[in-house]
């Protein structure tokens, strides 16, 4: 590489698609010596003389005329500016009509919003306000069917002929449940209340009276400048007229927009570049505010000269402005309006199968609960009919009055009205069947299950100090039966952190040093790498890459053709890109480290590969580079820049270097860069790279080809001139842009290739591994090549040698048919070969790419690939699309019942965690959608093991059991008051007093099942993850299905027998009144059900006995209160009986008669007919496994003791 030699006269340095030039825009200081700078400006300036001649040619014809297509490429790199650039182009391609456009008129916000006045800049989180909460929040309860259920039931309450409970007590159970969950939702949206006050009363300085004056957030209109000072966050979208740099760049952070840590580059046109901000003026005509954040289309009218803007023109609200002293802008969106507002919506709402399948058992006790009230009405009218004649005289039913001097009725209507009324009053005093408390039952029990697996440490990533977050809910149960896991790989299963390893460089394979790996820092003594001394202070990249040898040494030779081609290899890597070096300080003041920041992990690679090869970038701006070459500073403009795009699948920058020579570096996927490569040229170079790509890819590199052309002038001259007309263009600019770009980036002649390892996250091969054997199938979605996705798939355990592979690869309809149908007649022939013994059948793996599925997605063809892939034991989609991975999801949902999960960590997996069951984001390189997208929130794949295998399997089971407790407990009460009708002529009078009602579900029998429901644990952790096949409980619904229920509801009718007939057999000759008997029976039925609960408790703990036994002394406390006051009936009953030996003796015959059932039914089952949790059950007591009989409460120092 030539060194000392006269620079090139650049040409303009800020001629990149994100801010074009303008040939009458004000000059700025120029960064080029000034003899230069007047070459530079004779040259641009008889450029400038060409662009706006009329009648010149347009070398952009045949663009238009569609004469470059585009070519299918592979994974491309640099995701986050491809975003920017498609919805550029997208926001381009059409002129914005008065109707659809927003008019800001800079620096006059009184103008801008006359006649109709735009939002303020304040924003609101919160759903109520004062006199919104009570009725919004009361509609929103009321989308709960069972809610309106008992709503109706309290109303018909009120109606005198069917007043069986006091219009208080009727109400007390449903406005309890109301008012519980009222004042949840209440504490929650003061928080959010909280939060928005402290964010609108931050201070921004807005010019106002000639100078910038603080000013409150919410205060900031439309129209107004803003100024930002580094390190500060913006309060409002606005478009930035200019910043502190003197080429108008700025960089922003966008973590809190959408949690990507990376600095990316906004910019100032250069016609407002230079301009005062008291003589700021203009209109900008721009696009009604929308949800999309990487698109911007506008325009500028400076005085009657229309300026383009777009997305690297405009700073989003949230953003951080970084290594920027200042910026200022215009805003053009405020409060409700911004883009972060438009987007700011919550994880979808999702509901739980145990839920779904709940209201099956609901309508079964509807059934039942009318089928009581049917017996009881036609049992009351045939008692009525019975008796007609008896009616007139007969104590306590008397129809007729004759206490006037005309006999009347005592609101008599006839015996069918009161078959009528018998029936409505027995629904309101049967109500309970279907119980009100179990609904705010599961919401505490799904909070208390949230916050231990919020707490679990084994979920914890130190790596991002960050804890799972449960986002949903309402579905933790789910976790216990998922059947089939959706994975992305990049970033999911790999760690999205991406490692340089080796190089193809002139057809020659240099991979030695990719065996070696590096610290984090350069810090160390002992190092010998690249660095600069500036100032007595050592500047060294921040990373450290393995090096080859033998390439690092033909690179200090210097000369010959392979080393000059070897150095424009790495000078490609260093210049074609985004990323911005940043200075960091160390614990050694005399040293300094250089943090490359980008939008993406592979371009971060390629330049601490470049660096620890002697290409150091050391600074960068729009207009030019400083890059450290072998300890000496050289300086590169910057002539052109074009981004990558997912249609080009490469990016391109044209360098103006000291030779003088103007080069076109272009990098990109390799299918799109062979298109392009001129093959006349190093034909043998390109087979050979061609091999060594198809190695890399084997390896589970990600691949890149590397290619340049030099430019003489007259190309320049032109792709300059076709340049400033696409980018000054005002309809149709973004693909004006990409044309410019494919007509330049051909006849390229290749310098390589690089292969960069993505590592795999930690314990992701015995993760996966554990799925595998807990009935769980592993699917992964992928956008990398088939050879890249293949070796990870053997590399995290997905794949095995055994497998028998079945690959789809085809362009065609009738292609993909073909390859389906003899796939299915694979899969049948090679099932058929040992049906019987299913260990030991040919494992089945699926590799299909995205050609194939866009002929198979939602076409006939979808079940032919149904039924090839569920025969399958791993499936591998690659090149699949955002859209095709949801696809993929609701192939299995939509004809299956097996429960799904989608597990991603980028924006392009959100479409298929929004489609599974339970979707979880993973909190990694790829920004936040995923997460704000999920049900879920961690750190590592690796987490899923504990989540499923553990936490899902407690909760899915502790949440079965409370279902079917709640059912249990309120059934009993129910048949209990059911067989007292029976024998008081069916006058739907009780014993038990509706005070000792209302209070059952609601304060005698709440808080065990709650307790019960959030820290019992049927086996302990380290036996769930030793035997994995244990997670196959839920899968197959082991613990709430339909034949348990009519066990239970069997158990019921016998214990509400005991219950019932043993007093009443006991006392029928006695002269025991009815307050005192309901006493015994409400006392009876608070006993039994909190035994049959302690019996099925697996793990005791203080907690445990105290909500139990507590709720017995709590019943008996409150009945002896009730009883003591004299306004209630009853006054006094239970001290009749309390005393008496006859009392206590029925409640042990109650306690042991009514046991009997479920007792011998526990012992036969769990001797003879054990389950496979039973049998893990006693290898814990029998090996003294750790933690096998303690609880959750000491969760601590459970986890310290079960892990080694």
């Amino acid at each position: 590489m030539a060194t000392h030699r006269p620079l090139l006269a650049p040409s303009p340095p800020l001629l990149s698609p994100k801010d074009p030039p303008d040939p009458q825009g004000p000059k700025l200081p120029d960064p080029i010596p000034s003899p230069l700078s007047q070459s530079y400006s004779r040259r641009t300036g008889s450029s400038r003389s060409r662009s706006s001649d009329k009648t010149a040619p347009d070398p952009l014809g045949e663009l238009r005329s569609g004469s470059i297509l585009d070519r299918p490429g592979s994974r491309h790199v640099g995701r986050a500016p491809t975003k920017r650039s498609g919805s550029e182009r997208a926001g381009s391609q059409r002129e914005l009509a008065d109707e659809e456009a927003r008019f800001v008129y800079i620096n006059d916000p009184a103008r801008t919003n006359q006649p109709v006045r735009f939002p303020d800049n304040s924003i609101r989180t919160a759903k109520y306000s004062v006199l919104s909460f009570l009725p919004r929040n009361l509609f929103e309860q009321f989308h709960r069917v069972a809610y309106v259920y008992f709503l109706i039931l309290a109303g018909l309450n009120q109606v005198p002929q069917l007043g069986v409970f006091s219009p208080v007590a009727s109400v007390l159970p449903l406005a309890f449940v109301l008012g519980v969950t009222a004042v949840k939702d209440a504490y929650e949206d003061w928080r959010r209340h909280r939060s928005d006050r402290a964010e609108n009363a931050r201070i921004a300085h807005v010019f106002s009276d000639g100078e910038f004056a603080p000013k409150p957030w919410r205060e900031v209109q439309v129209g107004e400048l803003v100024r930002v000072a580094a390190n500060e966050t913006l309060p409002c979208d606005m478009v930035v007229l200019s910043t502190s740099d003197p080429t108008g760049v700025a960089y922003v952070q966008t973590i809190n927009l959408d949690g990507e840590s990376n600095l990316k580059t906004r910019y100032a046109r250069q016609e407002t570049q230079a301009v005062a901000p008291h003589a700021m003026a203009g209109t900008i005509r721009c696009e009604r505010p929308n949800r999309n954040i990487y698109g911007f289309h506008a325009n500028l009218d400076l005085g009657g000269k229309k300026v383009s803007l777009g997305p690297s023109n405009i700073i989003l609200r949230g953003c951080e402005l970084k290594n920027t002293a200042w910026a200022l802008g215009v805003a053009v969106y405020t409060g409700k309006d911004t883009k972060v507002m438009l987007n700011s919506s919550g994880a979808p709402s999702k509901r739980s199968r145990l839920e779904a399948h709940m209201n099956r058992e609901t309508i079964l006790l509807a059934v039942a609960l009318a089928a009581l009230c049917t017996i009881v009405s036609a049992l009351a009218g045939a008692w009525l009919h019975t008796h007609r004649d008896e009616l007139d005289d007969m104590p306590f039913y008397r129809k007729r009055d004759f206490s006037g001097r005309e006999p009347d009725n005592y609101e008599w209507y006839g015996i069918g009205w009161e078959i009528a009324f018998t029936f409505m009053s027995a629904v309101i005093q049967f109500q309970v069947l279907i119980p009100i408390a179990l609904y705010i039952s599961m919401e505490l029990v799904r909070v208390g299950q949230a916050y231990f697996m919020i707490q679990d440490k084994d979920m914890f990533d130190e790596s991002t100090n960050s804890r799972l977050q449960c986002r949903a809910l309402n579905i933790n149960e789910d976790l216990g039966q998922i059947k089939y896991v959706f994975s992305d790989k990049t970033g999911t299963l790999t760690e999205n952190k991406m490692e340089f390893r080796c190089a193809s460089v002139q057809g020659v394979d240099y991979s030695s040093g990719g065996g070696g790996g590096g610290s984090d820092e350069y810090g160390g003594a002992a190092y010998n790498g690249p660095s600069e001394i500036v100032n007595d202070k050592i500047l060294r990249p921040k990373m450290t890459v393995a090096t080859d040898p033998e390439l690092r040494n033909l690179l200090r030779a210097g000369t010959g053709y392979k080393a000059r081609r070897a150095c424009d290899f790495f000078l490609a890597l260093a210049t074609c890109n985004t990323i911005v070096p940043i200075e960091v300080d160390t614990s050694d003041p005399s040293v300094k480290l250089i943090d490359y920041q980008g939008e993406s992990p592979d371009e971060q690679a390629l330049v601490y590969a470049a660096a620890a090869y002697g290409f150091v970038l050391i600074e960068r701006t729009s207009g030019h580079i400083i890059i450290d070459i072998f300890g000496e500073r050289q300086r590169f403009d910057v002539l052109g820049l074009h981004e990558f795009d997912s249609d080009r699948k490469r990016m391109s920058v044209i360098i103006g270097c000291p030779d003088k020579t103007v080069k076109l570096f272009v990098k990109g996927a390799d299918s799109s860069m062979f298109g392009v490569i001129n093959r006349s040229i190093s034909s043998d170079v390109i087979h050979a790279t061609k091999t060594h790509l198809h190695n890399y890819s084997s390896l589970g590199l990600r691949t890149l080809v590397v290619g340049v052309r030099e430019l003489n002038q007259k190309d320049f001259e032109e792709w300059q001139l076709a340049y400033e007309r696409a980018s000054t263009a005002l309809v149709g600019r973004g693909g004006l842009l990409k044309a410019v770009a494919a007509s330049i980036e051909t006849n390229l002649e290749i310098l390589g290739a690089s292969g960069i390892e993505d590592r795999l996250q930690q314990g992701v091969p015995e993760a996966i591994e554990s799925l595998r054997q807990a009935g769980i199938k592993v699917w992964v979605l992928t956008g990398d090549k088939q050879e890249t996705a293949i070796s990870i798939g053997y590399s995290c355990r997905l794949l095995t040698g055994e497998m028998t592979q079945i690959v789809i690869n085809s362009y065609s309809r009738e292609s993909c048919r073909k390859s389906l149908e003899e796939a299915i007649a694979m899969c049948s022939k090679l099932r058929t070969i040992s049906p019987s013994a299913p260990n030991d059948r040919v494992a089945l793996a699926l590799i299909i790419d995205g050609n194939s599925l866009v002929y198979i997605l939602e076409t006939d063809l979808e079940e032919e690939l149904f039924k090839v892939a569920t025969m399958c034991d791993v499936v591998l989609c690659c090149r699949v699309a955002p859209l095709q991975k949801a696809g993929i999801v609701a192939l299995i949902k939509n004809r299956t019942d097996d429960m799904t999960l989608a597990i991603g960590d980028g924006a392009n997996d959100v479409s298929m965690i929004q489609m599974a069951d339970v979707g979880i984001g993973i909190s990694g390189q790829e920004g936040r959608q995923a997460v704000m997208a999920s049900d879920f929130a961690m750190g590592q794949f690796r987490f899923l093991v504990p989540l499923l295998l553990v936490h899902g399997h407690w909760n899915y089971q502790r949440m079965a059991y409370m279902i079917l407790y709640n059912f249990y407990r309120n059934a009993v009460f129910v048949f209990v008051l059911f067989w007292y009708v029976l024998y008081t002529a069916f006058t739907l009078t009780t014993a038990i007093t509706e005070w000792s009602s209302v209070l059952y579900s609601v304060i005698y029998t709440a808080v065990p099942t709650i307790v019960v429901g959030i820290l019992d644990k049927d086996l302990s952790r380290r036996t769930l993850l030793k035997y994995p096949q244990l997670y196959g409980s839920g899968q197959r619904e082991e613990k709430y299905n339909l034949k348990l229920f009519i066990l239970i509801m069997m158990d019921t009718v016998w214990q509400s027998l005991a219950i019932y007939f043993i007093p009443f057999l006991a006392y029928r000759h006695s002269e025991i009144d009815g307050s005192s008997l309901g006493d015994l029976w409400i006392l009876a039925v608070v006993i039994l059900v909190n035994i049959h609960l302690a019996l099925d408790v697996i793990r005791w703990n203080w907690i445990t006995h105290a909500s139990i036994w507590g709720s017995i002394v709590a019943t008996v406390i409150c009945v002896m209160v009730i009883d003591s006051l004299v306004i209630l009936p009853g006054f006094w009953a239970i001290y009749h009986v309390l005393g008496t030996g006859s009392f206590w003796l029925c409640l042990l015959a109650i306690i042991v008669v009514g046991m009997i059932p479920h007792f011998a039914a526990k012992a036969v089952t769990e001797h003879f007919m054990p389950s496979d949790i039973q049998i893990a059950r006693e290898l814990e007591k029998f090996h003294n496994s750790d933690g096998a009989n303690r609880s959750e409460i000491p969760l601590r120092t459970l986890m310290q003791q079960q892990q080694p």
